[in-house]
């Protein structure tokens, strides 16, 4: 089968969507099928080209066997909105011609959370008369209003017409959540066309390795408990609670708070911390997605943080299944839904009510003093890896995918 696959994140971008299709791609062809992977130069989330990319109209690379095109797109960072806007669309068109130039494909595959790259996948399929498969990563444009990014207008109605269009005229519909699949049935999307894959880890990269030393020296983190936010740092996540938990922790010199990453809300978190004189935070920025285990060694326990809003109720971080595979102990502190359910299900770790910076702090102190607790969080969160693996969710999507030949 050869899989045409539409998507605006891609290696050596390090954001969910980029990993996961990178890592489904790479088992698929692993399985003896063919992939051709449509993209932008690499840019997320700063909005700068990579070095040793350019945006120029048409690159080609071949990466772990995929077939690599990228296009020339109008480049914006993660921030602002209509910029952004801007930067989708261009991939839409752009994307769209350069799959029409690609030989003999099976199946037509354009993920989200933005609708655009979406669309770009339905024209293409259309014009090519091919099955158009919609990975549903993200509830696009609810999510927008629900950061605040955006108010209730009528761009988000065109945008709610152009989501429920896209539903309606994709052969099947693969969710990376449960949650999403109600909420798609509920506004009258045939569920039998819906099926769910969840995000998941690679085992062979993500595993227990003791701190690596170096980065401990780097980073001035010999002797401390680290509790890591790695992820992108955007409107969604509500860092600046965890900046309080950081700051009321600051008298405790042993514990550490560590950020990695980028996003929209990056400059605000090193603000806050700059203002607030908080030496118990450190900022390494975004880093290179083969650093990622390695930096992930430096953690004693992984936050999951996102803000107290209804619709994050469907969301799952997939820095839950990287924590898992490290084997660290998960505090999830988000609105309770089906994230935190397989979190303590799976005794993995703690929930903690969103955005409340005291009980935050507290469970990640007593995670510091209670080493028992520690340990078996620990245990069980490697444990649960196991159900998560990418090897097994890529032959899922990939059964599914079969089904459209």
């Amino acid at each position: 089968m050869h899989i045409l696959f539409l998507t605006d994140n891609f290696p050596p971008e390090g954001n969910a969507p980029a990993t996961r299709t990178y890592e489904h791609a790479t088992e698929w062809v692993k399985s003896g099928h063919k992939v051709t992977v449509i993209t932008t130069a690499p840019n997320f989330p700063e909005g700068k080209v990579f070095k040793g990319y350019s945006n120029s109209w048409y690159q080609t690379e071949i990466m772990n066997g995929i077939e690599v095109r990228r296009v020339k797109t109008y480049i914006a960072a993660n921030s602002g909105l209509f910029r952004r806007i801007l930067d989708y669309v261009s991939f839409m068109l752009t994307g769209s011609i350069a799959a029409l130039f690609v030989k003999k494909y099976d199946v037509v595959v354009a993920t989200s959370p933005q609708l655009f790259t979406a669309l770009a996948g339905w024209i293409v399929s259309s014009l090519k008369r091919k099955p158009f498969v919609f990975e549903l990563r993200d509830i696009w444009p609810a999510s927008i209003t629900a950061v605040g990014a955006m108010k209730k207008s009528f761009s988000i109605k065109l945008l709610e017409k152009l989501e429920l269009f896209l539903y309606r005229q994709a052969d099947c519909i693969i969710s990376v959540t449960e949650s999403f699949v109600q909420e798609l049935v509920d506004r009258g999307i045939d569920g039998s066309k819906i099926e769910v894959v969840l995000n998941g880890v690679d085992l062979q990269l993500y595993a227990p390795q003791i701190k690596n030393t170096q980065l401990l020296s780097k980073w001035e983190l010999e002797g401390k408990f680290v509790a890591g936010y790695i992820g992108t740092h955007g409107l969604a996540h509500g860092l600046l609670n965890i900046i309080d938990a950081a700051e009321i922790l600051k008298e405790n010199n042993d514990i550490c708070f560590l950020f990695v990453g980028s996003g929209a809300s990056l400059e605000q978190v090193k603000h806050e911390i700059s203002k607030r004189g908080l030496s118990n935070v450190k900022v390494m920025g975004r880093q290179d997605k083969g650093l990622m285990p390695k930096i992930w060694s430096l953690c004693d326990v992984s936050l999951v943080h996102l803000k107290d809003t209804p619709l994050f109720k469907s969301v799952i971080p997939s820095k839950i299944f990287e924590s898992m595979g490290m084997g660290l102990p998960i505090v999830i502190s988000m609105p309770k839904g089906e994230a935190t359910e397989i979190v303590t299900t799976n005794r993995a770790g703690v929930f903690v009510n969103p955005e409340q910076s005291k009980e935050l702090a507290l469970a990640i102190l007593e995670l510091h003093q209670n080493s028992e607790h520690l340990s078996e969080y620990s245990r069980h969160s490697l444990l649960a890896a196991e159900q998560f693996s990418r090897k097994s969710q890529a032959a899922k999507m990939l059964d599914v995918l079969s089904r459209y030949q």
